[in-house]
């Protein structure tokens, strides 16, 4: 099962853990420094753009979420302004590399080919995988799925769990969370998996659906992350 750290205090000492990796002279040439930070007055955080409830836009235009809360609460503490960009689950390395953002805050699970590439900062939540999928036709068991169309979103952990441990099943990818949503809302495969904590959320906002799986696979953590360099600051 997922587990969520609530507590604001915890959510503060998270954040100077965050803003201490920009505080040494150490970093790489592409990472801004927490000077340099504090200079522009604004930090860039990638985050989800369609993934409630970490991060989403809402009706407003506006950015909104867990992962957005948090990073609200890191802005304070560095004193700046904080811009988001949106990011999808393929790219959040990728936007750390070429220095697109200073932070990624978008539910990135720590798993070992991930940290030879970032760095990543103390955790924040735990959650493993679920599986979501039509009343109708619900998917209790991983045997179900042998055959058949499986949902998931490209570069995440359910694209890597199911790759590795059940090729019989067929996986449909896409690059953004909204699109897997629409798919298996239109019947493109009898299910979906990500994080157990989103398909929950997802579930309950969508009637006719349900989680059958609650939790596959190892429970994970998830945790803020940085250019590769700042490991020394942990």
């Amino acid at each position: 099962m997922f587990k969520f750290s609530h507590s604001a205090k915890r959510l503060t000492t998270l954040a100077v853990s965050v803003a201490a990796f920009f505080s040494a002279a150490s970093l790489t040439a592409q990472a801004r420094s927490l000077d340099a930070i504090q200079k522009s007055g604004e930090v860039v955080i990638g985050v989800f753009s369609d993934k409630a409830p970490f991060g989403y836009v809402d009706a407003k235009g506006n950015y909104q979420g867990y992962d957005v809360y948090f990073g609200n609460r890191l802005a304070k503490d560095l004193g700046v302004k904080v811009k988001y960009v949106s990011v999808d689950p393929a790219n959040r390395v990728e936007f750390l590399v070429t220095d697109k953002v200073d932070i990624i805050l978008a539910n990135f699970t720590v798993t070992k080919e991930r940290a030879e590439k970032v760095d990543f900062a103390l955790p924040y939540m735990k959650c493993a995988l679920g599986v979501v999928s039509n009343e109708k036709n619900l998917i209790t068991d991983v045997e179900q799925l042998k055959g058949k169309t499986l949902i998931v979103s490209k570069g995440t952990t359910a694209e890597t769990y199911f790759t590795n441990n059940y090729p019989e099943v067929k996986l449909l990818k896409f690059d953004q969370y909204s699109e897997a949503y629409n798919a298996l809302l239109d019947g493109r495969g009898v299910a979906l998996s990500t994080d157990n904590t989103e398909v929950l959320a997802w579930a309950i906002e969508n009637p006719g659906f349900a989680v059958g799986i609650e939790s596959l696979g190892e429970l994970d953590t998830i945790a803020p992350a940085v250019t590769k360099g700042n490991a020394s600051l942990l």
